[in-house]
C-alpha cells in the first residue's frame, strides 16, 4: 500500500506560480513512476505531467514550458512547479504513483485525494 498526500494548492492570479507537493508513504521502490493529473469543473481528468522510473519526464502540450515535474527520492516527495498560470489551469490536481513502468493513466495504481488550484 502506498499513500499519497498532495499539498501546496491555493489561489493565485493569472501569471503567478505555485509549487505542488505530493508526499508518499508506505513502500516506495526504486522503480516507481509518478504523475500529476487535474480535473476542472465539468471536465474529465487529464494528464499533466509524468516522470518514469528512469527520471524521464513527460508534459502535456498545454503546460509544456510552464510546468516542471520533479521528485526527491530521499524525501519520497513529488513536485509540480507551476509557472505562468492561466485560468484554464484551475482544477483539482492529483498525484499518482505506479510501481513500475507507465503507458497511460490507467497504469497508475495509487492516487492522492487532490489539492485545489484556483486562478483568478
Amino acid at each position: 500500500h502506498v499513500q499519497l498526500v498532495e499539498s501546496g494548492g491555493g489561489s493565485v492570479q493569472a501569471g503567478g506560480s505555485l509549487r505542488l507537493s505530493c508526499a508518499a508513504s508506505g513502500y516506495i521502490g526504486g522503480g516507481t513512476s509518478y504523475g500529476w493529473f487535474r480535473q476542472g469543473p465539468g471536465k474529465d481528468r487529464e494528464g499533466v505531467a509524468a516522470i518514469d522510473i528512469r527520471g524521464t519526464t513527460f508534459c502535456a502540450d498545454s503546460v509544456k514550458g510552464r510546468f516542471t515535474i520533479s521528485r526527491d527520492n530521499a524525501k519520497n516527495t513529488l513536485y509540480l512547479q507551476m509557472n505562468n498560470l492561466k485560468s484554464t489551469d484551475a482544477a483539482v490536481y492529483y498525484c499518482a504513483a505506479e510501481l513500475g513502468e507507465i503507458t497511460s493513466q490507467a497504469d497508475f495504481a495509487y492516487w492522492g485525494r487532490g489539492t485545489q488550484v484556483t486562478v483568478s
